[in-house]
C-alpha cells in the first residue's frame, strides 16, 4: 500500500510539474489526419498577421524620428508587434502547411514548395526590416498560395 501511495504521489507530482512548465503559447496543429482544420481560415489569419506587420512597419517609420519617451516606448512596442506577427506566419507555414499540406505526391509539388517557402522568406525579411515594402511582399506571397486553399462552405 505504501509503495502504491509513493508511485501515485510521484505521478501526481510529475503531472503537476508538467502542467506548470508547459509554455504559455502552445500552437497546437495536430499532425494526425483529424480533418478539422480550415486551411482557408489559416490563410486569412496569415493575411491578417501580414497586414498587422505592414501597419507596424508604417508606425515604426512615423515614430523613428521622435525623441520623447512615449514615442520611443511606442516604437519598441510596434517593433515587438511586427516581430510577433511575422513569426506567427513563419510558424503557421512551417508547423502546419509545409508539414501537412505540401506533399511530394502532388503534381505541382515543386511549385507549391517554392511558393510556401517564399512566404517564410518574406516573413523573415519583414522581421529584419522596418520598410513597409517588405510587408507588401509578404502579403503578396501569402496571396500567391491562397488559390490552393479555397473557402469551403460547411454543411
Amino acid at each position: 500500500m505504501k509503495a502504491a501511495n509513493t508511485v501515485f504521489g510521484l505521478v501526481m507530482l510529475a503531472t503537476i510539474g508538467f502542467i506548470l512548465f508547459i509554455p504559455g503559447h502552445v500552437h497546437a496543429h495536430c499532425q494526425i489526419p483529424c480533418g478539422i482544420y480550415d486551411d482557408h481560415a489559416r490563410v486569412k489569419a496569415m493575411l491578417e498577421d501580414a497586414v498587422t506587420v505592414e501597419k507596424s512597419a508604417g508606425l515604426i517609420a512615423e515614430l523613428a524620428g521622435k525623441k520623447d519617451a512615449q514615442s520611443k516606448n511606442q516604437l519598441v512596442r510596434w517593433v515587438m508587434n511586427k516581430e510577433e506577427h511575422a513569426q506567427k506566419i513563419i510558424s503557421t507555414m512551417s508547423d502546419y502547411f509545409l508539414t501537412q499540406r505540401v506533399k511530394l505526391a502532388q503534381k505541382d509539388y515543386a511549385e507549391r514548395l517554392q511558393k510556401h517557402h517564399a512566404v517564410i522568406i518574406a516573413a523573415m525579411k519583414a522581421k529584419q526590416n522596418a520598410d513597409v515594402k517588405y510587408a507588401g511582399q509578404l502579403i503578396k506571397s501569402i496571396e500567391a498560395i491562397s488559390s490552393y486553399y479555397p473557402e469551403h462552405k460547411h454543411k
